[in-house]
């Protein structure tokens, strides 16, 4: 397999036939079929749409922007290798992976692999953090792995059929979903880490490990925020200030995200049940309730969930 290296802004130079040193093209992408690539607006926005990429190894990122890449189709075997990042398996369908600006991350892969990838100047994620956070992205963005987040990627989506209408009012509307796009970016990157300012504080680690083995063991249940508060020692209402604080999520939505892992799970290694019996294996009171939350998590229906995988 070749290796294809996509620093987008720290390019290796070669020499040409005639022994010149120039600079390589900027290849933002691996080539393959059904790839489109290009630049958007002047303020550094990159696109790269790729619907089948065959078994390949390449090493993605920039040196001056976050690569945000989203998996829609994921291969059959996948393995990602970047700080704080060893993945050895496919991500899940609609998943989201971040490469931040100035990391690598190795990447490699065997089956048809499908992502679309956007390319975010750093400045201009510090820009929005200033002006509509009143923050200093001063500290290092840290590498993601597969992680879900629908108002992201809705944005992603967004920017990518705007690129392809190529609309009157193009430019401005894309600037506008850019903008949007780094918002989402730092409030699912930093909402779990900035301390808490309203009164109540964060819930101690050893408690928030505690409550979620009790999710956990008790997903196809039913798992109750008075249970959850008792066993940390506070009220309903203060357990839910807190566990919010340190998990950026309410106790009922936490639940129904590992609900949909769960569900994942069981539709990836469990061919032979329906999605009725996995609805209720994972904690949903039936499968329209099922199908209603894995689509707004993961951005797919269940059923088109298990047919990517098995493709």
């Amino acid at each position: 397999m070749k290796l294809h290296r996509e620093l987008a802004n720290d390019l290796p130079l070669r020499r040409s036939s005639e022994g010149t040193t120039t600079s390589s093209p900027p290849d933002f992408s691996p080539t393959g079929p059904d790839t489109s690539g290009q630049t958007l607006g002047s303020f550094g926005l990159q696109l790269s749409h790729h619907r089948a990429l065959e078994s390949d190894e390449i090493r993605i990122g920039a040196k001056s922007q976050h690569v945000i890449v989203l998996f829609t189709k994921p291969p059959k075997e996948m393995n990602i290798r970047c700080p704080g990042v060893n993945r050895k398996s496919p991500p899940p369908l609609g998943s989201i992976a971040l490469v931040p600006a100035g990391e690598v991350a190795d990447v490699s892969w065997r089956g048809i692999k499908g992502c679309l990838q956007v390319y975010l100047e750093a400045a201009w994620v510090k820009r929005v953090a200033a002006k509509s956070f009143e923050r200093d992205l001063s500290w290092a963005i840290p590498p993601l792995d597969a992680f879900f987040a629908p108002d992201l990627r809705s944005a992603m989506l967004a920017i990518a059929a705007e690129s392809e209408a190529k609309g009157l009012g193009g430019p401005l509307l894309i600037e506008s979903l850019s903008n949007i796009l780094a918002v989402h970016l730092i409030r699912h990157v930093f909402g779990f880490r900035q301390p808490a300012t309203r009164e109540g504080g964060v819930l101690p680690r050893r408690k928030l490990a505690a409550i979620i083995d009790y999710i956990m063991a008790n997903l196809d249940n039913r798992p109750t925020l008075g249970r959850m508060a008792e066993l940390v020692h506070l009220s309903p209402d203060h357990f839910a200030r807190q566990f919010k604080a340190a998990t950026g999520l309410a106790p009922y939505q936490f639940v129904i995200e590992r609900r949909v892992e769960r569900a994942q799970q069981l539709l990836r290694g469990q061919q032979e049940l329906s999605l009725a019996e996995i609805a209720v294996s994972a904690g949903f009171s039936d499968q329209s309730q099922l199908c209603f939350h894995f689509k707004r998590i993961a951005g797919v229906t269940p059923g088109q969930f298990r047919a990517s995988r098995i493709a």
